[in-house]
């Protein structure tokens, strides 16, 4: 009897409104959905100039070329970089380096066309969508909006702009091509000094393809033993005996004959194989030297290093390991590293140079003379060598100034104890105004071209390269007509 009259009582209790329930429920799905799109939406754009970034922009590209396939329409891609950006940003500061991004952003959106979508792909470099089918006027009207002065701080900047272009489907068939052939349009103006805007076209096609050629190639070459180490000769300023060699990576091509890293280090850095090209030349040039630093024939051999390398927090320890797989002993080594690695991370430099130093491995500074000429780092870290660079040498002994300037950091060196290496040697007045001087050593055309590891040993056999006596000497004669 109880319990059914409970069961009365809640019969007969009122049933709660549903309504302010899924009120509220719609309500928080709204506010989850608006957190949503606000999310997707700071995901997609780029914080500084409110633009789209690169992730939104490559997947717009994408669509725009379905859309554009499916229509029988063309697609054109503007990709835009500021010139001496990075001069603007070392003299006036990234904040206003940002200003000028920021008003970059600004005039690139206000100039946009009805469908076109303007990115910012990262630093300096923007990029436009457009179906414009004029794509020179269009290209013009861009430099033209780019190249109005703006004021930062109260003073007048107008950086300009250099703009590539490829259009599809014209120049390229897919989005990842049309990036690629704008990017090497705008390559090719930043060479020619910028302020303009080039076409991908015809000569940039045969490039292409000669890269991608090349490319298959790099990567037979490696386990083919197709890049060999070249050697140039260092001679002692005044005895004219050859004391080192410098290490130089060849590729024995099989077509093309001899290419020198200009034509195949880029693009080895791009894929990823330059640290297996440098590891390869490394170990062979150490094996190949052992025997002559073991015999006397030179005292030493110097590498370069990749700045990639350098900023491998093992690049010191993994250096020290492939020199004691070698019959090379440590102190027999010289390794080269460039005053813009100083610039970049001087901590790690500091740790990679006294690593060395601490397994008796030299360490060069090289292309002295070209950025800051670091005497800080001649001070304070245990650099044993110097190498000025060819740019100062071509002009001792015909521009006074420079030849001033060159004795300064002959002197300077000198009361550091520091070694130094004139680079570029080429006429026979250089080398006589260097050891007079008191340039220590020399490399260069004037005493040997760089050679492969039987023809060094050859001259190494077969007593000085020159002799510095007179200003006229019988053995430069002898080299000059033999």
């Amino acid at each position: 009897m109880w319990s059914v009259s409970v069961r009365r009582s809640e019969a007969n209790s009122p049933v709660p409104d549903p309504q302010p329930r899924l009120e509220a429920l719609a309500a928080r799905v709204a506010e989850l959905e608006a957190e949503r799109e606000l999310t997707l939406r700071l995901a997609q754009t780029d914080s500084l100039t409110g633009l789209v970034n690169r992730g939104a922009f490559t997947a717009a590209l994408c669509e725009r070329l379905d859309a554009a396939r499916a229509a029988g329409g063309s697609v054109a891609l503007f990709v835009v970089d500021l010139d001496r950006f990075k001069h603007l940003n070392d003299t006036l500061g990234h904040h206003a380096g940002d200003l000028v991004l920021a008003e970059v952003g600004q005039r690139l959106r206000d100039d946009a066309g009805p469908g076109e979508l303007v990115a910012r792909l990262g630093g300096d470099e923007f990029a436009l969508i457009s179906g414009d089918r004029e794509v020179a006027a269009r290209a013009q009207r861009l430099l033209a909006r780019l190249s109005q002065p703006q004021t930062i701080y109260g003073r007048v900047v107008a950086p300009g702009a250099s703009v590539g272009v490829a259009v599809y489907p014209h120049d390229a068939g897919d989005a990842s091509d049309l990036q690629r052939f704008a990017d090497m349009a705008l390559y090719r103006v930043k060479t020619r000094g910028g302020r303009r805007w080039s076409a991908f076209d015809a000569e940039l096609r045969a490039e292409n393809l000669r890269r991608q050629t090349l490319e298959a190639e790099l990567r037979r070459a490696l386990p083919g033993g197709e890049i060999e180490p070249w050697f140039q000769p260092v001679i002692d300023s005044h005895t004219g005996r050859v004391v080192a060699v410098e290490v130089l990576a060849r590729w024995n091509h099989p077509e093309q004959g001899l290419l020198l890293p200009a034509a195949f280090v880029p693009i080895a850095e791009e894929l990823g194989l330059i640290g297996q090209i440098d590891e390869a030349v490394f170990e062979i040039a150490c094996a190949r030297a052992a025997p002559w630093v073991a015999e006397g024939l030179i005292e030493s051999i110097s590498c370069n290093v990749s700045p990639r390398d350098l900023l491998d927090p093992a690049f010191s320890r993994k250096l020290i390991g492939r020199l004691a797989r070698t019959a090379l002993p440590a102190t027999a080594l010289t390794v080269e590293v460039t005053e813009t690695f100083l610039l970049q991370d001087f901590a790690l430099a500091r740790r990679h140079i006294e690593r060395l130093a601490a397994k008796g491995v030299g360490v060069a500074l090289d292309d002295f003379g070209t950025g800051y000429s670091n005497i800080r780092a001649l001070m304070s870290l245990p650099i044993q060598t110097v190498k000025l660079d060819r740019s100062l040498i071509e002009a001792v002994g015909r521009d006074g100034r420079v030849s001033k300037l060159v004795s300064a950091m002959l002197h300077a060196a000198r009361t550091l104890g520091v070694r130094i290496v004139a680079e570029g040697v080429e006429h026979e007045a250089q080398a006589l105004f260097l050891r007079a001087a008191g340039c220590d050593r020399m490399q260069g055309y004037l005493f040997a071209r760089p050679m492969p590891a039987e023809k060094v040993e050859a001259h190494l056999r077969g007593g000085p390269l020159m002799d510095l006596a007179m200003p006229s000497s019988p053995a430069l004669a002898r080299r000059r007509h033999g």
